[in-house]
């Protein structure tokens, strides 16, 4: 199978966000998506992009993304971090997840960062072994940890 990994385009966003929304589907929370193709297009283009964007590409239909944004450890210095990496459900197996893992890989080498960072959804035990295989470490023992907006506003409203 022919495929090409490239950098994504402003006019890629609608086929990025059906995959967004595919990847919320496969997680359970098919209503959970906000974001919309304006947002994508604003926030990833413009001039001070939030994130930038891979897109594995099968007879000119965007079928794997990998978003990436930049972030920084007090511990380590500069490190990357892997928002998404989806593939959709009819690609998996077919090599883009590698394809597209190895681009993220080679990017934050050539960018020098100290380190990759993503998180797994617990029970996503293909995602967890392919990660492994690949070399990550999966920390178990960490808790990931957020305010969604609601949770903002009622923080900000406290203080």
């Amino acid at each position: 199978m022919m495929f090409t990994i490239r950098n994504a385009k402003k006019s890629d966003m609608s086929q990025v966000l059906t995959l967004i929304k595919e990847l919320a589907t496969f997680e359970k929370e098919p209503d959970a998506v906000e974001v919309t193709v304006e947002d994508l297009q604003k926030d990833g283009f413009g001039p001070h992009p939030a994130f930038h964007c891979f897109v594995a590409e099968v007879n000119s239909k965007i079928e794997g993304i990998a978003l990436i944004y930049h972030r920084y450890s007090s511990w380590k210095g500069k490190i990357l971090h892997l928002e998404d990496l989806i593939v959709s459900e009819s690609m998996r197996g077919s090599g883009l997840g590698t394809a597209l893992l190895d681009t993220v890989v080679k990017h934050g080498h050539d960018l020098g960062v100290k380190r990759i960072n993503w998180e797994v959804i617990d029970w996503n035990e293909n995602a967890i072994a392919f990660y492994e295989k690949k070399g990550a470490r999966v920390l178990r023992d960490w808790d990931v940890v957020w305010l969604d907006e609601t949770g903002i506003n009622n923080y900000v409203a406290n203080l």
